[in-house]
């Protein structure tokens, strides 16, 4: 069994969905795949608050970073250098995804402090607009951060949660999704979301 996230380190909510996604497949033994979305790719030609757009701006020296990364160093890395961004971003010291956040979360990631190099490298943007068209199709439609897939069923937006969910609750989160993703006539559900914690 395989998951495959799609992600877009800017946003909080796929920060949680991610931590979620690993706590579940590091207990379970499953593998799971970081593919990238850009929310920058998603909003361009759009009229979004500009405060949204330089996040998103500021996401695509990141999603440089990782695209090197994946490309020379591989998924485990990508995981590894992910976490330590998210943790420096959506983490209690809710630091702006800057170029010192990136060279920070490197270190932590021990990978070459050179791949900051990758952040003005825009031959890069090429890995991440495939990755981020690839996720939009198995979703069938536009949609945002994060998208999920398992094994070779159809993706699908979220989930979103504003927490991660305790072991129990996250094991029957997946358990339900799967069941849900591989029926293609199931779009959507929603109810109101909580506020992030």
């Amino acid at each position: 069994m395989s998951i495959t996230l799609w992600f877009d380190p800017s946003c909080p909510f796929t920060w949680r969905t991610s931590r979620w996604i690993k706590d579940v497949a590091g207990r379970r033994d499953e593998k799971v795949s970081w593919r990238f979305l850009s929310l920058a790719i998603l909003n361009e030609g759009k009229e979004i608050p500009e405060n949204y757009r330089a996040a998103h701006l500021r996401a695509r020296a990141a999603l440089r970073v990782l695209a090197a990364t994946d490309e020379r160093y591989g998924q485990d890395a990508v995981d590894r250098l992910y976490t330590a961004i998210g943790e420096r971003v959506h983490g209690p010291a809710d630091r702006q995804l800057t170029l010192d956040v990136i060279v920070e979360a490197l270190a932590e990631a021990e990978l070459p402090a050179e791949l900051i190099d990758a952040t003005e490298d825009e031959s890069l943007d090429s890995i991440v607009r495939e990755s981020h068209e690839t996720g939009q199709a198995r979703v069938g439609t536009e949609t945002g951060s994060p998208v999920t897939a398992f094994d070779d069923a159809p993706g699908f937006f979220g989930p979103v949660v504003s927490a991660v969910p305790a072991p129990e609750d996250g094991d029957r989160l997946l358990d339900g999704l799967r069941l849900l993703s591989p029926v293609r006539v199931f779009s959507e559900m929603k109810r109101a979301r909580d506020p992030l914690s």
